[in-house]
């Protein structure tokens, strides 16, 4: 199993959800972040703005998953027909062991 977590503007958090969910990929955890990237924040005129508002959604999926979930996450993501700046980062880890707090049980 691997854990998904992609780092994506607030304002493409619906759409992302509602496509993971219609291809049955329900169970997401989403939190509000902030941070910067590589460009280092974003200057507006003489404001400069280091902390960029950003939601993380962070789902575990079987390995043969991976592929479908990263491309319903890019293609809807994504800033226009090429992408942006700050459109965000999707990042894949090993899930090694998996417990459910409710049953006790192991799930791998």
């Amino acid at each position: 199993m691997l854990m998904i977590k992609a780092i994506i503007r607030p304002e493409k958090t619906a759409l992302v959800l509602s496509e993971l969910c219609d291809a049955g990929f329900p169970a997401v955890t989403k939190y509000d972040v902030v941070g910067r990237g590589k460009q280092r924040g974003v200057k507006v005129g003489e404001i400069y703005y280091d902390e960029i508002p950003k939601e993380i959604l962070m789902l575990v999926v079987k390995d043969e998953e991976k592929e479908d979930v990263i491309g319903i996450i890019m293609k809807n993501a994504k800033t226009g027909q090429k992408g942006a700046f700050g459109d965000g980062k999707i990042f894949v880890t090993p899930v090694e062991e998996v417990y459910t707090i409710s049953s006790s049980s192991k799930e791998l």
